[in-house]
């Protein structure tokens, strides 16, 4: 039986998550379930893709495992640790349940790369996947063992960004 997919955009450009979103809806119009797990990003509606997920596709659950403030790498709060590491066990939950078609972990990479998770704890959770359920993970500097394990990796590379033009950020564009 089909295992699923294990997906990775990563790299330093903009549109990881965009590309995940991207699946997102093409799940959804397919009529499959789909959960998004968001690693460090706080609760709210100010994300583009929160409100219109809850809007428009209620086929697909949206959950921030974050706070809404700044994660410090060198630094990062006993509370983001704490959240980090909800939200994995939540994502353990869900792949190994059978519920879903696809899961995706936004930023789970940056997660590890700042220290929140371990790639252990990520790898375990992709091992113990249910049958047909696929899955994307997302955010800058994936570990290796990640890169290792994905059927798919898709690296988006800056190679211009408007803000180094001194274009201030919009809604829409950089704000989800």
């Amino acid at each position: 039986m089909d295992q699923g997919l294990v997906m990775v955009y990563t790299g330093n450009g903009k549109g990881k998550t965009t590309a995940a979103m991207g699946m997102v809806l093409r799940n959804a119009g397919h009529g499959r379930r789909v959960l998004v797990l968001q690693f460090m990003k706080g609760p709210g509606n100010f994300y583009g893709e929160t409100q219109a997920i809850r809007s428009y596709l209620p086929g697909v659950e949206i959950v921030q495992g974050g706070r809404d403030s700044f994660v410090s790498k060198s630094h990062p709060h006993a509370e983001d640790k704490r959240l980090a590491q909800a939200t994995l066990e939540q994502a353990a939950r869900a792949l190994s349940s059978g519920d879903y078609g696809l899961v995706v972990l936004d930023e789970v990479n940056c997660a590890v790369d700042f220290g929140l998770i371990s790639e252990a704890g990520v790898l375990a959770a992709l091992e113990r996947r249910a049958p047909g359920t696929d899955v994307i993970l997302t955010g800058r500097h994936a570990p290796a063992g990640l890169l290792e394990r994905a059927d798919l990796v898709s690296e988006v590379v800056e190679v211009k960004h408007h803000y180094r033009a001194g274009v201030a950020a919009r809604a829409g564009i950089e704000h989800g």
